[in-house]
Formats: structure tokens, sequence, C-alpha cells
């Protein structure tokens, strides 16, 4: 028989805190039971069908404390994300909410070996032995996300769901679904059919940065059917994540103006000449801001919130970010607008567009989030803010009193490359290596304690436009998004005070977990050949990136 655990220093992200390991193992046999509490079966049924499959183990019903049986059950004095982990002549998962009974799963599966993330067993005579011991542990963020871009290059239903397994592994409990986009919409709305049937597809597309001589021929596109999407939410609800949907408005609508001309700035230019976008960058193409407009995307946003429930899904994504205002400057449309409204200009202008879908939503019981740009003008009074270009614009949003979520782009986001060597694939940004990551921090400190409680969180975030399947996706996201799950978990010390050997230590035994789980990540000597994209261009940005 061949023996299979795991040390308990392995664990990423790393838990509060652990009494023992001792040395007499509790064993996962053939026999081992499953008892859950009420409130615990959906634990259960993952447990079954997850671990069960993985390990050869079918864990039928039990009694709960007995020996050789794993006991779910929930605890309302832990904090709702908590959980407690024993182990002793049985196992003990003990959860504030459901989903810190999740959580509790998701760490004893780290503690069964890599073998535990597969999706069949290999080695049913296995022995799967855990050391007794006491996990005590929940996050310190309540929003731990990430955002993926499947608008710039399109990802199948079935990679989407991967990611969100992926998400939970990590203890990660925010989607942020970026489903429209200038090259791309991406969700069937059936009383705008266009929407997918023009906006979802695209002639050709800029391979590599937009720089590039080079070009895909191919039409690329693609999109999720109403029934798609609620397959996701199911799935995303299952593993207690919540999904956060974003339709971009006012700027990157280049696809729903390619569908809907009558949604762009007609007195300006000829919106019935305007196709889905095959490059990348900043679109001076945007919504106007018309009554039809306004319309239009109520329509939009109500088949969406039929959708996305209110529990899986409380904040609706707007987009908000790089709206360019020549187009406005220059319609009479929207000039008579501003002064209609008794506005200062352009930026105000998109501050009522804004504010019109804040409204909009809070008056449906949902509330609206955008990118830090949303400030300009003047922000919602409910309004969350994505604070994406650097710490200032959370810091401001926060110091106002609104909700923020930091993911400023010259920490964490993903796309941009992991190494300043040559043989990088399409370089996009600042370096941000795994050492980076680790050692980002999404509190500033200059922010007042009031300021602080505002923070609900971090998140990382992944552009694709460099990115045109599922393994490049991989390469880009993994091993760091391990790294930015133990900043969103963990109480870790000061930046510069972390322990990133350690951490670097524990990616050992978690690289076997991600081999299990076929994740195409960089390996720490350097992209394989296959990885490599030799003589694509891409938009390196040497030195430093700035703390802003």
């Amino acid at each position: 028989m061949s023996l299979t655990a795991t040390s308990l220093t392995d664990l990423i992200p790393a838990p509060r805190a652990v009494e023992g390991p001792y040395r007499t193992p509790f064993v996962l046999g053939t026999g081992t039971a499953l008892a859950a509490a009420t409130g615990t079966e959906g634990v259960a049924r993952w447990l079954r069908t997850t671990l069960g499959s993985a390990l050869g183990r079918e864990l039928p019903p039990g009694v709960a404390g007995a020996a050789h049986t794993i006991t779910l059950r929930i605890d309302p004095s832990l904090e709702p994300e908590a959980y407690r982990l024993s182990v002793a002549s049985g196992v003990e998962i003990v959860g504030g909410t459901a989903a810190g009974v999740f959580w509790g799963a998701q760490t004893l599966r780290q503690l069964l070996g890599p073998d535990a993330y597969r999706r069949a067993c290999v080695d049913p005579e296995a022995w799967r032995g855990i050391a007794h011991q006491v996990i005590e542990d929940g996050p310190r963020f309540p929003w731990r996300g990430l955002m993926f871009d499947v608008s710039r290059h399109f990802l199948p239903k079935d990679d989407v769901l991967r990611y969100l397994d992926l998400l939970a592994a990590h203890k990660l409990n925010v989607f942020h679904f970026h489903l429209t986009d200038d090259q791309g919409w991406r969700i069937e709305i059936k009383r705008y059919p266009k929407l997918t049937d023009i906006g979802a597809w695209r002639a050709r597309t800029k391979y590599g940065h937009r720089a590039s001589e080079l070009w895909d021929e191919r039409p690329h596109g693609g999109y999720y059917t109403q029934d798609d999407i609620r397959e996701i939410v199911a799935y995303a609800t299952e593993r207690h994540i919540s999904v956060v949907p974003e339709i971009d408005i006012p700027g990157h609508s280049q696809a729903a103006i390619a569908a809907y001309p009558e949604l762009g700035n007609t007195d300006v230019i000829d919106t019935t000449t305007l196709s889905v976008w095959d490059n990348w960058g900043i679109n001076p193409n945007v919504l106007a801001p018309t009554d039809n407009t306004l319309r239009f995307y109520e329509g939009v946003f109500e088949e969406l919130l039929g959708l996305f429930p209110a529990a899986v899904s409380p904040f609706i994504h707007v987009g908000g970010d790089e709206c360019l205002k020549d187009q406005w400057k220059a319609s009479p449309a929207a000039q008579a607008r501003i002064k209609e409204l008794g506005l200062a200009d352009e930026d105000e202008l998109q501050s009522w567009f804004i504010r019109h879908f804040d409204t909009w939503l809070a008056d449906r019981g949902r509330r609206l989030i955008g990118w830090d740009e949303i400030l300009e003008g003047g922000l919602a009074p409910g309004a969350a803010v994505s604070s994406w270009r650097g710490y200032a614009g959370g810091i401001a949003a926060a110091e106002a009193g609104h909700d923020v979520v930091m993911c400023p782009e010259q920490h964490v986001y993903l796309d941009h490359r992991q190494h300043g060597g040559a043989q990088e694939p399409m370089p996009i940004g600042y370096v941000r290596t795994l050492e980076d990551v680790y050692r980002f921090e999404p509190v500033p400190p200059a922010l007042s304690p009031e300021a602080a409680a505002h923070i609900l969180g971090t998140q990382a975030n992944v552009w694709t436009e460099v990115m045109q399947d599922r393994s490049r996706v991989d390469y880009q996201v993994f091993p760091r998004l391990a790294a930015f799950a133990e900043v969103a978990w963990s109480a870790l010390p000061a930046p510069a005070e972390r322990d990133f050997a350690d951490f670097e230590r524990r990616m050992t035994a978690h690289y076997k977990r991600l081999d299990a789980l076929g994740v195409d990540y960089r390996p720490p000597g350097g992209p394989l050949p296959w990885q490599k994209r030799p003589g694509v261009i891409g938009r390196p940005i040497e030195g430093a990136p700035p703390n802003v």
C-alpha cells in the first residue's frame, strides 16, 4: 500500500491557528462514513462527488461524532465563513454557516494529498491518513475575488465552471464575470437577439498587442445562453461563490452599438458602419446619453436580474471605465442633454448616466459597483468602487464612505507578465512575480480606521486580450492566484515581513495539486517550450510600478 498524506504546513492559504499535529493518524478508509447536520447537505454532496470520486470512497451516511466518520455541522457562534476542523478518531468540520463548512472541506481536501484533486481514483488501495489536529480558521476579507474577462476572448461554459472549481479550491468566493465589451457581447438577452446574433462575433482578432502587425484571420466569438448562465450561477452557488455580472456602460460598448446602431452617437458618426471591434485599446465609440439608450439597458438589466438572483449576486457591475468623451463633446444631442440637466460637463454627464442605474438597481434590491472612473463627476450615494487604476480611487471612495474592492492594476492584474525574461509569451505590463503578488497589501496604511472598514476586500483581474484559450489563461493566472488567495484569506503581517520563503516551500506541494487539476501554470523555472509565443509583440513596461 502507498502512503498518501499532506503535511499541515503545506496548506494554502495559511490557516489562523493550529493545534498539533500529533502522530496518531485518522485514516480515510473504505468504511469511512459522512454525517451531515441540517444546513450542510450541499457540502456533503460536494464531498461525496468530489473527494469520494477522487479517492475511491463512497462516504455513506453515518452517525454524527462517531469514529471513522466525517461530521459536518453549523455553529452560529462562529463567524459566517469561519470553520474549525478537528481530526481525532473521526473528522469534524464546524462552520459558522454552510460556507464555513465548505471552506473547511477544502482544507480537508488539501490534507488528503494531491490525489484528492483528481476526477477519478488512481490508487484505491492507498492508505490515506491525516494526523490528529485542530485547525481554527476564517478569512480576513469577505470579498475575495477573481475578475474573468470572457469578452476579449470567449471561453466556453465548461472552462468557466472549471474556474469556479479553481476559485473554490483556493477559498476565493467572488466571481466577477466581465460579459460585455467592444470585442464581444457574451450573454443572451431575449428581447434584444441581435446582441448575440451580431454582437457576439468578430471577423478577426489582433494577435498580440495592438502594435503587433499580426492578425488571427479566423472569426471569433461565442456567448452563453440563458440556461448556460443559470447553470453557471447554480454551480457557483453550490460552491459558496457570489457572481458579479458586468455589463459595461457607457464606454466599451461597440459590440452593442454594432448590433443596435441607434445606441451610438448617430449625430457624430454613421454608427451603421461599425462592427464588433477586432483590436485592443480604448475605443471612442460610446453610448449616446439618450432616453432610448436608458430604456434599452433597463431591459438588459431586467433580464440580467432574473438570471442572477439577489442571494447570489447582490452587486451588479456597470463598468464605467475608460469612457472617452470626444463624441459627447461633438454631439449636439449630448450637449443638449448636458444643458437640459444643468450639468457642468461631460464627466457629470457620465455621472448622471451611472446614477440613473444606481437608482434603478437600488429600487430592485441590488447594489451598483463600477470601476473607479465612476468617481468622476460625483458618485451615487450607494455605489461601490472597484479601484483598478491604483489605490487612489479606492482611498477617495472609502474616505467618502463608499465600499471598495481593491484591485490595483500595478499589483493584481494577472495579464501582466510574471518575469522580465525574453521568453515570456506576449509580455504585457509590469513584471509581477509570485513574490510581488504575495506582498500585495489591499488596505493602504494611510487609511483611517473608519475608511478601512469600507474595504470589502480584494480581487485579481484577468483581462484576456493576449489569452486566446484556457491554457494561456492558466499560464497567466497560476501560480500567482495561489499567492493572491493567501493575501485575501490569511491574516498576514506587513508586506516586507511576510515569509515568502515559507510560502514558496508550501507551493512545492501546491504545484502537485495544480498538476492533478490539469492547470497549465507557469513553472518556477520559466515557460515550457509550448508555452512560449516567439515573435509576437507584447507591451512590456520596465521598472517597478508606481504606488499610486
